[in-house]
């Protein structure tokens, strides 16, 4: 969870931070002292909650709730308030607020109050996702039965990681099909160097040109695959149980790179140079998986 804290009190948003990373309740990824300054961050960043002080100058939290959603913000509010006024609690209500945090904050109530949240989205998401499963079982289904190229189903896979259109993609895709379509289904697989080289002189390259080719499609690969770490590492700093996280992260990766890259993410870091690459381990699963997507439906 991602949450976003505006409180023009700073103590309270520094206590309400710490909860929230002590408890391992989520990330605060923003704060902001006052209702206007806090919209342009809040609807560029979408966090899941925004935790919102009732009274503040300028603007105070109802105002600024008023604004947000008007503005599309579709996510969830947190109201902070030290009073009790009927009227206005009355009206953030009506402005879709469900919880309330009371002044002066207790880790106790902050913790439950936001567990409770977190509870209510996981059963949304589920709901969602069993609605889009139903709808959509009877064309999955369809789609399991047509014959796909080997071109097709890693373009499906290089897709779910986001670098299809990346310079590698290309290379990573013409290894595959000779792989499937051109070594007998051979489980194991050949040296890296071989398989750069091959694709390399396919198009009749002097030998010259071939080593050069051969050291350029590796860069390729090896900038893609990190840009799929990136990818992955970022989607799991933000949501760690994201199902394309969940099954791609471990299968196709070095997961402890991926956990490290996604500590620097959370960090603000966000530093990708020192993530070590395994291009084989990629290339073997990716290869594996599509073997048996594509023997499924040839």
């Amino acid at each position: 969870m991602r949450y976003y804290i505006v409180d023009d009190d700073k103590a309270s948003r520094t206590m309400l931070k710490n909860i929230i990373e002590e408890e391992d309740l989520g990330i605060a990824i923003g704060e902001a002292d006052n209702g206007k300054e806090c919209l342009s961050a809040i609807m560029t960043m979408h966090p899941d909650v925004v935790l919102i002080d009732l009274l503040m100058p300028e603007m105070d939290g109802i105002e600024t709730i008023d604004l947000l959603k008007r503005e599309g913000y579709e996510g969830q509010f947190v109201m902070i308030s030290q009073i009790v006024n009927k009227e206005m609690v009355g009206e953030a209500y009506k402005k879709g607020v469900e919880f309330f945090i009371h002044k002066p904050i207790n880790r106790i109530e902050v913790q439950s109050i936001l567990k409770k949240i977190v509870e209510q989205c996981r059963l949304k998401e589920s709901l969602l996702t069993i609605q889009e499963s139903l709808a959509n079982i009877g064309l999955a289904n369809n789609t399991l039965q047509k014959p796909q190229s080997v071109k097709q189903i890693v373009l499906s896979t290089l897709n779910y990681m986001g670098i299809i259109g990346e310079a590698g993609s290309d290379d990573i895709i013409s290894i595959i099909e000779y792989l499937v379509n051109e070594r007998g289904h051979s489980p194991q697989l050949p040296p890296l160097k071989e398989l750069y080289e091959r694709l390399a002189g396919r198009s009749g390259a002097s030998l010259t040109e071939v080593k050069k080719e051969t050291k350029a499609i590796e860069q390729r690969i090896r900038r893609t695959i990190l840009t799929a770490i990136n990818n992955l590492a970022s989607l799991g700093a933000i949501d760690y149980t994201n199902p394309e996280f969940e099954y791609y992260a471990p299968r196709y990766f070095d997961f402890q790179e991926i956990r490290t890259h996604m500590i620097h993410i959370q960090e603000g870091r966000g530093d990708t140079a020192k993530v070590k690459v395994n291009i084989k381990k990629f290339l073997q699963v990716l290869y594996l998986e599509t073997l048996e997507k594509y023997n499924k439906t040839h």
